[in-house]
């Protein structure tokens, strides 16, 4: 072996054990892709399946065995599934609920989690594990409360269900916030106050320009929570020009003629497109908030 140093050349021992290495990680990245390939399989077939059922004629939506690929494609489904409700109402009432309660869950959760993540106050720590411990209470335990609530209020059948919780806070969006806040130098905020600036313009000059991955995956998970919500709709909204797209969808099922499958898919995939859109602009922001929220406990 010390010949074979002094000859600049490298052992066979070692050679063979670098080469086991490499096949190593070779395989390993190779098993990792599969399982990656295989959960977006999983995930793309469903999708697929409304996206080719969309487009065929009534005589294929239900065959056995199924027909992947229409023949011929049908686009006419999507104009006779527009026109069929009025989608434009209910296209144009999600809009108005998702948009005033992304403003509401960004702005609201912000100024709650920079008051966890930058300020000293007593108690601090107990009331964030409070507000953490809300995140296992389920939903169908304050379901009724809230309900009686709301009809106390006289809200049923209006927008201010579906808006108002907004803003009042989010636990998990409080707490991605704050542990992205928390990667942001304290030296930023030292020479902020050192010139003068208050909390408010802290929080709005120095940590909102820096916490943009984090703001845009809370706007990403707000508005496909809200547009893509069924629940809540479905209890508080009972006129039919107030409904929104996901409940409005439910129509091709009750009153009008039975289930028209095709159609009902073709309004799916339309009704899909701007999360879609939405998550594809923003997927970079969206995993750099991700990654860096637990960088800093």
């Amino acid at each position: 072996m010390d010949i074979n140093h002094r000859n600049g050349t490298v052992p066979r021992r070692l050679v063979g054990r670098i080469k086991g290495m490499v096949f190593r990680s070779h395989l390993m990245h190779s098993m990792i892709f599969a399982v990656a390939l295989l959960g977006a399989l999983v995930f793309i077939i469903p999708f697929a399946w409304t996206v080719t059922t969309s487009l065929k004629p009534d005589a294929q939506v239900m065959i056995f065995p199924p027909k992947w690929i229409p023949s011929p494609i049908q686009w006419r489904n999507y104009y006779d599934a527009l026109v069929r409700l009025p989608f434009d109402r209910f296209f144009l009432n999600t809009a108005i609920v998702t948009l005033t309660s992304l403003v509401g869950d960004v702005i609201v959760n912000a100024v709650v989690a920079y008051g966890f993540a930058r300020m000293d106050f007593p108690g601090r720590e107990p009331l964030f594990y409070v507000l953490l411990a809300t995140m296992m209470l389920p939903s169908q335990v304050t379901m009724i409360p809230v309900f009686i609530i709301f009809r106390k209020l006289g809200w049923i059948d209006t927008f201010y269900p579906l808006i108002v919780p907004s803003y009042f806070g989010n636990a998990f969006y409080i707490f991605l916030l704050r542990q992205f806040f928390r990667t942001i130098p304290d030296d930023l905020e030292h020479a902020a106050r050192i010139d003068g600036a208050n909390q408010a313009r802290i929080l709005w000059s120095v940590i909102l320009p820096l916490s943009g991955p984090a703001i845009a995956t809370v706007a990403v998970f707000s508005f496909m929570f809200h547009w893509q919500d069924f629940f809540r709709p479905l209890i508080y909204i009972n006129s039919t020009h107030l409904r929104t797209i996901s409940l409005g969808l439910q129509l091709f099922k009750t009153g009008y003629g039975g289930t028209v499958y095709n159609q009902m898919m073709a309004a799916t995939v339309v009704c899909t497109l701007p999360s879609l859109i939405l998550f594809f602009a923003t997927q970079r922001y969206f995993i750099s908030g991700i990654v860096m929220t637990g960088m800093k406990n």
